[in-house]
């Protein structure tokens, strides 16, 4: 099993800061964003991790390699809890770089190559979850037991029109459909996507031909190839039966947005307890 972080995108939700900081660099107040998705792919059992990146980010390549400088200095000094802050994770990470953005689904197909026929974990950054079991690890259980495609989702209780939402079939275990965005009273359950795929190598060979499709379509239109994404793919998929759900289990936070990366901070925060009494005094000085 392989993992994938898609880390290309341009972040504009964060501007200024991401006009020379990746999102995926900003922290839940020490640790980057991006980290939490490799320590858990690394605790899943995933030792070939892909990072799908753009020219704008290489500060990425540089955070997973060594920083001898640092090291030297607190192997002299004995500083061993710094030196374990620095280590590398322990899996073999490599960069892509998606040189026109052109969508999720081309960025996925810039790493095929690198995946082979193997299956894979992919995962966006914007979504990251805490739990005593890993949600990669959760992911892979399902595809063990169906040998399906797998998608993370959970119970929303609330309104679902700005999410793509599951058809999930009678077994309460593999999708018929996903509805993006349906219209308040169309949705088809309370069951929505989060962030984190499994994918088959089929997946990849269909990814491939809406691909060839799409620049099809877009030549004999005359115009530009515009973004491609991997709806089409998965789509193809769930016709076949192909694809089945995990119902996440633990927290997950969204920091897509600024409210919600200050949300996952704050909450961050709040199972440290060397940090939670600096939260405790905001809020008492609130009141």
């Amino acid at each position: 099993m392989k993992g994938i972080i898609v880390a290309a995108g341009y972040g504009t939700r964060f501007l200024p800061v991401t006009k020379t900081v990746p999102k995926e660099m900003l922290p839940l107040v020490t640790v980057p964003s991006i980290q939490f998705i490799v320590d858990e792919f690394v605790a899943s059992g995933i030792r070939d991790i892909v990072i799908l990146t753009s020219r704008r980010k290489k500060c990425m390549e540089d955070y997973f390699d060594r920083e001898t400088e640092l090291e030297g200095v607190f192997t002299r000094e004995g500083r061993n809890d710094k030196l374990a802050s620095l280590a590398p994770p322990e899996c073999s990470v490599a960069f892509v770089r998606q040189k026109r953005m052109l969508g999720t689904g081309h960025a996925l197909l810039e790493a095929r190559p690198w995946i082979g026929s193997d299956a894979c974990v992919v995962a966006y950054p914007d979504d990251i979850h805490f739990g005593p079991v890993p949600l990669a690890a959760q992911l892979v259980a399902v595809h063990e037991k169906t040998g399906c495609s797998v998608m993370a989702s959970y119970t929303e209780s609330g309104d679902v029109s700005r999410y793509g939402v599951l058809d999930v079939a009678e077994d309460g275990l593999h999708v018929r459909a996903m509805v993006e965005k349906p219209a308040p009273g169309t949705e088809p359950g309370r069951e929505v996507s989060v962030g984190r795929y499994l994918y088959t190598s089929e997946f990849f060979d269909l990814l491939a031909e809406g691909w060839e499709a799409h620049l099809a379509e877009a030549a004999a239109a005359g115009r530009e190839c515009g973004e491609y994404y991997h709806v089409y793919a998965l789509n193809r998929l769930m016709e076949r039966g192909k694809v089945a759900r995990c119902a996440i289990e633990g927290t997950r936070l969204d920091t897509g947005d600024p409210a919600g990366y200050l949300e996952a901070i704050l909450r961050y925060a709040d199972s440290n307890a060397s940090l939670r009494p600096v939260i405790d005094r905001y809020l008492s000085d609130r009141r």
